[in-house]
């Protein structure tokens, strides 16, 4: 084997794509919009990156312990203080995402009426798949009670997951792209309203 760079060929090359081929101008051009140095980025990407893995170590330790359900008393009382937690830790993330985008470099290609209306496509959509989950699932099947023992009759399959295998987290992912495009699209009618009041 060579000490030189992997060619193409190397563990298949995936489909032998020559990736040192690969034009990166878009994906610097899109770099220009992120300032990483920005502390509420940081604070966005610390708990986007956080809340998932706390509570899944979290539940997975309980599962193996039970610790949680012995201090609370209960399973079910240890995992609403688990699913309150995670509510908690889903605002503040949520807070911090809002922050971000408001501070981060506005991309001008979205200021227009059809990215909003977009935006706002994909908050519904992913409102519908987080609400109906949630619905189907009850609190403790939302918030891990499985791993407190506390298990459903059966597995569901009613809508959403009859369309989606993981239905809520496809719905907050669209709700967070849908707020990603909202921000830039909002301000562009926060200044045709202040124009609109400045002529009158």
């Amino acid at each position: 084997m060579s000490n030189s760079l992997a060619g193409p060929d190397c563990c298949g090359g995936l489909g032998n794509i020559d990736f040192r081929q690969a034009d990166l101008c878009v994906m610097t051009r899109l770099l220009g919009y992120v300032d990483p140095s920005d502390p509420y980025f940081v604070a966005a990407v610390v708990t986007i990156a956080f809340n998932p893995l706390f509570w899944n170590v979290v539940a997975r330790w309980e599962q193996k312990t039970r610790k949680l359900s012995r201090a609370f008393g209960s399973p079910y009382l240890a995992c609403y203080a688990l699913g309150g937690a995670i509510l908690f830790l889903n605002a503040l993330r949520s807070h911090c995402f809002t922050q971000a985008m408001l501070s981060q470099p506005r991309m001008h290609s979205l200021d227009n009426p059809v990215a909003y209306r977009a935006g706002l496509a994909l908050l519904a959509v992913g409102s519908v798949l987080v609400l109906s989950s949630f619905f189907a699932l009850g609190f403790t099947g939302t918030f891990l009670g499985d791993y407190f023992g506390i298990l459903k009759e059966a597995r569901v399959t009613t809508f959403p997951f009859n369309m989606l295998d993981n239905p809520m987290y496809w719905g907050s992912t669209a709700n967070y792209l849908g707020w990603a495009v909202m921000p830039f699209t909002a301000e562009i009618y926060q200044q045709k309203s202040s124009q609109f009041r400045k002529r009158s």
